[in-house]
């Protein structure tokens, strides 16, 4: 009885899909720079464009940058961290909202927020005026 329970535990895994949303927040003095929110409305099935290589076959990848590329995605315009007074908190706070939305919006699809992975991109050198913020939102939701 109880390996049956197993077996029929493991025969009945969920399948799930996962989507990344991605926020790029810009660290650029004066409000130059560009901050998004941006998700695929497109497929891709990452098997189409991997090659395996081994010691006998050193075959380079030979996928077109053209069919890896989306051109079907959401962008969400976010404000800049700086604007020419400084840091602008109020910038802040709008894309803590707007994110915010994003998100909500995802859960409410049925989509589980799972993992949030963060990074900034600045050479930090002495006159560095520009870099980005980057942050991961990964989400997944059983199939149906």
């Amino acid at each position: 009885m109880f390996s049956g329970s197993v077996f029929a535990q493991e025969n009945d895994k969920a399948k799930y899909e996962v989507r990344v949303i991605t926020s790029v927040e810009s660290i650029v003095s004066s409000g130059l720079g560009r901050s998004r929110i941006v998700s695929s409305n497109e497929d891709r099935d990452y098997k189409s464009y991997t090659s395996s290589q081994t010691e006998e076959d050193k075959t380079r990848n030979k996928s077109k940058r053209k069919d890896i590329r989306v051109k079907n995605f959401e962008e969400t315009k976010l404000l800049n961290f700086f604007n020419l007074g400084g840091i602008r908190f109020q910038n802040i706070a709008a894309n803590d909202t707007l994110i915010s939305s994003k998100l909500t919006a995802m859960i409410s699809e049925g989509w589980d927020l799972v993992f949030v992975t963060s990074a900034v991109e600045s050479d930090a050198g002495e006159k560095d005026n520009s870099g980005i913020f980057i942050t991961r939102y990964i989400f997944k939701r059983k199939l149906t």
